[in-house]
């Protein structure tokens, strides 16, 4: 479970402070499939890299699994990061000169406490086979369309068995078509899996794919997306 207590963060630029958020406080259950929604200054993405660990608030509380980790060092959000979160990311962020599998195992190496090289590949090839890419894992990026890419860094977001997946815009550098297959391999992992999907995203299509939308504006959050609308936004 996550759970966010008056969140608030400022970015001190010289003599200049700037509220980026203002006082965010949010819930999401384990095994939820969320999106969180907004416009280019919204604070979506600064929402993002504190629900990633990736930075910390100036203020208020932030709970995983009742555990406030608001003010964790960079060292203990690193460790948290490695164990429990994955991350999907719009440009992939995949390795270029290193095949599909190897890209898959590489977080693992970084898993603590450390696992053999044996467990990791048999994990991966698991994982490469998940995703429907088996006849591609010795593949470079470069050897792969836009839509496999992804499917790699999925494969790789789930390395280290994460209990929270979080993917920023995962369907920006994507078709149509491909962005669908996308959001329904992150739909089925939420269904078959378990795992609390957490989708950033501007896009009111890619928003409908989850059970509920955080709407943000501002700095802080709004009203999230009705079933109904939901539902209007599928179709």
């Amino acid at each position: 479970m996550i759970e966010l207590k008056n969140i608030t963060k400022v970015y001190h630029l010289g003599e200049i402070d700037l509220p980026v958020l203002k006082g965010i406080s949010l819930r999401i259950d384990d095994g939820e499939f969320v999106s969180l929604t907004g416009a280019s200054g919204s604070g979506k993405s600064t929402l993002m890299n504190i629900l990633g660990c990736l930075d910390r608030p100036s203020g208020g509380e932030f709970w995983i699994d009742g555990h406030n980790v608001a003010g964790l060092n960079a060292n203990e959000r690193a460790r948290l990061r490695n164990k429990r979160i994955g991350f999907v990311f719009q440009n992939f962020n995949l390795l270029a000169r290193t095949s599909a599998l190897e890209n898959v195992m590489m977080p693992a190496y970084y898993y603590h406490p450390a696992k053999s090289t044996a467990e990791i590949r048999a994990r991966a090839l698991e994982l490469i086979d998940l995703v429907g890419l088996t006849d591609r894992m010795h593949h470079t990026p470069a050897q792969l369309s836009g839509g496999q890419q992804q499917r790699v860094a999925i494969a790789r977001s789930l390395i280290n068995n994460p209990g929270i997946l979080l993917a920023d815009e995962p369907t920006g550098n994507l078709d149509s078509t491909t962005s669908v297959e996308v959001m329904n391999m992150f739909r089925e992992l939420n269904r078959k899996q378990g795992i609390t999907v957490i989708i950033v995203t501007h896009d009111p299509k890619t928003a409908a794919f989850t059970d509920r939308a955080i709407n943000m504006s501002d700095g802080l959050i709004l009203e999230g997306v009705s079933d109904e609308l939901s539902a209007t936004l599928q179709k």
